[in-house]
């Protein structure tokens, strides 16, 4: 290939697999030529959070995304390797990159480092590397005041346009998508995940916001009527497939349609999306904690709450939860859908960390990871973040322990959802199947095709009581408390929503609950 007349312009695509509303991509390409590359980093998919079913879904949204480019006039170039030998290579033969785009990224603490090793190239190599906001996510963020009103004005802003056509790259080498055996990364039970890809993810928005979303508010603490009931846009947002100015302004749109209907229906879908509106706040809003502070990744909040739990998790406990074999039909029945379809609605994602943490008393980390490598929809900041509130280690949120077996009864009174997930319960009675030891024939199950429940529930809860609120008391704890609290914590200034009436919030929510 000849050197390029004109500047050469890489757009560096990673959480952000889409064209439209898309800053890099627009200003590189009213810049010059246009590179769009995506690096396939095999020490990227050696990282104890990720896992095959994220392979699958960016791989389904490389493909929507290398077609929507090749719509433009250069497909999507892929390369494998270490990002900084992979831009090293394209500057060396491709007569020089003039300037490299992306979008900032809050990632795990390996893209983290990979980021500024890239910088580093960058500078040495005199290459400016102009990063755009890819939400509302601040760098270098000083103070939470105002932060909310910048959110929204920043969602209210127009969308980047995306270019009308790119000019082709001729005979420019693009390595073949690897499989995610290549990568080392094997089968993890997925059975009926969701695809990716922006055609899934704008078939999603619209049919939430046009209908599906109706019983959102009342349905989402449900596993089995929440996986229909909400917006499932949550790996798309993770993935960028999808941006989430485009999830605000459509929903904004939608209620302002919607204001002047009087139908039944239609109001509760205008209840519904005020609180999806809030939960699209709440998204950036964790993810901040993170890039203002990347180590509570791998270290509690709080300074004198770490070293609350030992660091290795007892391997029989660990493996009991992970593998829905915990003797608690409901719990085990979340845990099981969970590693089949890689999603959980929120009341569940707390509560199966909330046991993990408390009842069983194993070191959030190691739980976390778990999770992280079965939620498809996983993103480090929010889940982070979340982890570490459901398991006390925050010093600034009201603790809550959740009695899995009333969580049954709440949730799936009926035995829908267990029964499905746990078949060994076959023969147990309905009057019994949140509780199978209290049946009188427990025998011919408990112990046999099913486990007896590992710990007592009742003595578990009082345990971690102790522990926790002991730990949680003395000048020392409760000044740490305030500095995490004005480093992370929310701003009681209400949050600003365009296209509706300011809504004041009265605490921040307190668990998982961001299944968008």
């Amino acid at each position: 290939m000849g050197r390029a007349k004109k500047p050469l312009h890489v757009v560096w695509f990673k959480r952000d697999l889409r064209v439209a509303d898309h800053a890099p991509l627009a200003e590189a390409a009213r810049s010059g030529l246009v590179l769009p590359l995506y690096i396939v980093e095999p020490d990227l998919w050696r990282q104890p959070d990720v896992s095959h079913r994220h392979f699958g879904f960016l791989s389904d949204c490389l493909r929507d995304l290398s077609d929507e480019l090749s719509k433009l006039g250069q497909p999507l170039v892929i390369r494998i390797g270490n990002a900084v030998d992979v831009l090293r290579a394209i500057h060396a033969t491709h007569g020089g990159i003039s300037a490299l785009w992306s979008h900032e990224e809050t990632g795990n603490g390996w893209t983290f480092a990979r980021d500024k090793a890239v910088g580093e190239w960058a500078r040495e190599s005199g290459i400016p590397w102009h990063e755009r906001r890819q939400h509302g996510v601040e760098r270098r963020m000083n103070t939470r005041d105002g932060w909310a009103k910048r959110w929204d004005s920043l969602m209210a802003a127009p969308q980047a346009e995306p270019p009308r056509t790119l000019t082709a790259l001729p005979d420019l080498a693009c390595d073949a998508l690897p499989s995610a055996a290549a990568l080392g990364l094997a089968p993890d039970g997925l059975s009926a995940g969701q695809p990716g890809g922006r055609s899934h993810a704008l078939n999603l928005l619209f049919s939430f916001l046009e209908g599906r979303g109706r019983t959102y508010r009342r349905a989402m603490s449900n596993p089995l009527e929440g996986a229909e009931a909400c917006s499932r846009l949550s790996p798309h947002l993770a993935f960028g497939t999808l941006s989430m100015r485009e999830a605000a302004q459509a929903t904004w749109m939608r209620q302002r349609e919607l204001r002047a209907e009087r139908d039944r229906d239609v109001a509760a879908l205008r209840e519904s999306l005020v609180s999806f509106s809030g939960r699209l706040h709440w998204h950036c809003h964790f993810i901040q904690k993170l890039e203002s502070e990347p180590a509570i990744e791998f270290r509690e909040f709080h300074p004198t709450l770490r070293g609350l739990r030992a660091d290795d998790p007892d391997p029989a406990l660990l493996k009991a939860w992970a593998d829905g074999e915990t003797g608690y039909p409901f719990l085990d029945a979340c845990m099981r859908s969970l590693r089949a379809t890689g999603w959980l609605n929120f009341r569940m994602r707390a509560m199966v960390m909330s046991f993990a943490s408390y009842n069983l008393w194993l070191p959030w980390r190691a739980t976390g990871l778990h999770l992280a490598r079965m939620f498809t929809d996983y993103e480090p900041g929010i889940h982070w973040s979340q982890v570490q509130m459901q398991s006390g280690t925050t010093g600034i949120n009201t603790i809550r322990i959740y009695n899995v077996v009333k969580q049954g009864y709440d949730q799936d009174p009926e035995g829908i959802f267990v029964r499905r997930w746990v078949p060994e319960l076959a023969t147990v009675p309905d009057s019994f199947l949140h509780e199978p030891w209290r049946w009188d024939e427990a025998r011919r199950v408990l112990g046999q095709s099913y486990p007896a429940p590992i710990v007592d529930l009742k003595a578990s809860t009082q345990a971690a009581k102790d522990r926790i609120y002991g730990a949680r008391q003395g000048q020392r704890f409760h000044a740490a408390a305030d500095a995490v609290q004005e480093r992370h914590g929310s701003r009681k200034s209400g949050i600003p929503m365009t296209g509706q009436k300011k809504r004041r919030k009265k605490s921040p929510p307190t668990q998982l609950d961001f299944d968008l």
